[in-house]
């Protein structure tokens, strides 16, 4: 689905109903990053989480201190909702400079409500229908001039609520929780935006208004829980057992250390805010050494600097999490828009042969699978474990049915029982698991834990013999886990054509490109991948049958032609069907944008000449 189905505007017929009932709708909010459009983009998005809408967000906002043009986006309605949406059916305007950019995202059609203090339109563009109200002097008349435009956010919240019928004892709520920590005159101003906006007879300039399909929750179906990608992460960081933590600031990444640092005192652990990305990651594997899985995380920059210390857990074997919410780079790049291109930094960036496990969120709720995910990998195997995030996901905000803890929550302790007399810390035989200070050794003799190449106690050791058998143990580990996990769910077609192949947030913009592309007869599969190193078994087999192979993901084409999980995918299957539809524009893909690439590339060689049934 490439838009939503929300009917055009003004298209009603003389005697029908004032309401019209609509599936789902994509509202655009435009302005700049202190009107606080992202606060009331929020409230409509936590409002259809506690109605059992679906809903999903995208939002941009400027990368500068001093703040600039920003765009909050919710998709909302009934049903499953898998991407933001392509075109607004609601765009709001708060300024001249948001309608000039952000009209073009206007479907034909739409409804354009602008500011008419600040906007004036082309009077000449009949493709939409346009309404001005005058957002700013109302709102300073409705809570008084002292406060000059501030609120104008929450009275354009009270008007969408008049447009849509929305739950207004909800969203009340939902204001008073957000502002309720603060003096009382602010909540009293809020309420009274609000409630200027919802007087509006927004029927009578539209000809109508809408409300959403009722979505009643099945019998024995849990709650919606409502959050962005990086409290899901946090919380499910939390479930995994981690209690311990060191990190440093940096976008898009801080929230979840801030997160961590209030709410692992409640479960009696600690997160401590280092100097430095190095001495974050020693801080965090010091925590894992003593027995407590650990956390630690940043953005790409970041994780650059952490590279020489994740060598030594891949050599010490040692479990730890480590989180990259991705951005734009290279270098400081683009802090606040979205990427995918620290793939190959993940799996190859230490020096040496440091094999570790990489794995990728697909939405905000695998968010918090993931985590747990991470930590059953990191204990299981003793090794690091790197969560690839991006911005997307870190921002957005879906709703999705509230996990059950009590079956998921892993025990936090540390394993200090006694080691047999024949325990070694770094067998050859067998997996390593390792044995924190404090646990009883039954020979009487202790283990080391080092950096340097070891034996299996080990003490150092510059064997050539002993460094191939460590060597070939640490990527044999790996390669047994890659045998454990399951093979990938192919949705659609299990043979045709095209079969779109992604990783990461990329995950329901291509969905939808196939259903759409299935719905016009074609014989197209999807693959996504949430364990990415190391790759999942039967994927060379589901390849081969398919004509084309498409690899969607955000990151650039390289000096090849091919993103950098397609150039793995390649050098792994030699497989020349499997070709690239990247990006690098700092934007979520577009439903639009992978149909058109995937019809470009089925018109371009790159078969693997397979015939199909």
């Amino acid at each position: 689905m490439v838009g939503s189905n929300f009917p055009t505007a003004g298209a009603v017929t003389p005697g029908a109903s004032l309401v019209q009932t609509v599936p789902d709708a994509v509202i655009r909010l435009a302005g700049n990053s202190q009107d606080g459009i992202q606060t009331i983009g929020g409230f409509l998005a936590r409002l259809a989480g506690r109605s059992d809408q679906d809903v999903m967000t995208y939002m941009t906002i400027p990368s500068t201190i001093s703040g600039g043009p920003s765009i909050f986006q919710v998709r909302m309605g009934t049903g499953e909702i898998l991407s933001a949406g392509d075109h607004a059916d609601f765009l709001v305007a708060f300024y001249q400079h948001s309608y000039v950019a952000h009209i073009h995202s206007l479907r034909p059609g739409g409804v354009l409500v602008y500011d008419s203090d600040h906007v004036k339109p082309d009077p000449e563009d009949k493709r939409f229908t346009a309404v001005g109200i005058a957002i700013t002097s109302l709102t300073v008349e409705a809570v008084g001039g002292a406060t000059k435009d501030k609120g104008k956010n929450i009275f354009v919240l009270g008007l969408l609520a008049r447009a849509f019928n929305l739950d207004v004892g909800k969203l009340r709520a939902l204001v008073t929780e957000r502002f309720g920590g603060r003096a009382e005159d602010i909540v009293r101003n809020a309420m009274l935006a609000f409630d200027a906006g919802y007087a509006m007879p927004v029927e009578n300039l539209l000809g109508h208004c809408y409300r959403f399909d009722q979505n009643p929750r099945a019998a024995g179906q849990r709650s919606q829980v409502t959050m962005d990608g990086n409290t899901a992460l946090t919380y499910g960081l939390l479930a995994a057992g981690v209690r311990h933590g060191s990190g440093y600031p940096i976008t898009p990444w801080s929230s979840i250390m801030e997160m961590l640092r209030t709410e692992l005192p409640k479960y009696g652990g600690v997160f401590v805010q280092a100097e430095d990305e190095l001495s974050a990651v020693s801080q965090a594997l010091g925590f894992s050494y003593s027995g407590h899985l650990a956390v630690t995380g940043s953005s790409g920059p970041g994780l650059s600097l952490k590279m020489e210390a994740l060598g030594w857990a891949v050599m010490a074997e040692m479990p730890l999490i480590v989180v990259n919410v991705q951005r734009g780079g290279p270098s400081t790049g683009l802090p606040t828009n979205v990427e995918q291109s620290d793939l190959l930094q993940a799996i190859y960036g230490s020096h040496g042969d440091a094999p570790r496990v990489v794995l990728a969120p697909r939405d905000v709720e695998d968010c918090f699978y993931i985590a747990i995910e991470a930590g059953r990998i990191a204990r299981e195997y003793s090794t690091p474990v790197l969560i690839l995030s991006d911005f997307g996901l870190a921002t957005r905000i879906e709703a999705f049915e509230e996990p059950d803890l009590k079956k998921l929550m892993a025990d936090p302790k540390p394993d200090l029982s006694g080691r047999g007399a024949d325990y070694k810390p770094y067998p050859l035989e067998r997996t390593t698991h390792h044995a924190p200070p404090g646990s009883r050794m039954d020979s009487g003799i202790y283990p080391v834990v080092t950096g340097l190449e070891h034996d299996e106690m080990g003490h150092p050791t510059g064997s050539p013999e002993l460094h191939t058998k460590m060597t070939a143990k640490r990527r044999e580990k790996i390669k047994r886990l890659a045998a454990s996990l399951p093979v990938p769910e192919v949705f659609g077609e299990a043979k045709g054509d095209v079969l779109v192949v992604g990783w990461g947030s990329t995950f329901g913009p291509i969905r939808d490109a196939v259903k759409t592309l299935r719905a016009a007869g074609e014989k197209i599969g999807q693959v996504h991948l949430r364990h990415v190193h190391p790759l999942p078994p039967g994927l060379e087999e589901i390849f081969l049958n398919y004509r084309h192979i498409c690899v969607v993901e955000m990151n650039d084409e390289g000096l090849y032609g091919h993103g950098q999980l397609a150039t793995l995918l390649r050098a792994r299957y030699a497989n020349p069907a499997i070709r690239s539809i990247a990006k690098t524009d700092g934007l979520t893909f577009k439903v639009r944008e992978i149909v058109e690439g995937i019809k470009r590339l089925q018109t371009t060689t790159g078969s693997n000449g397979k015939s199909h049934a």
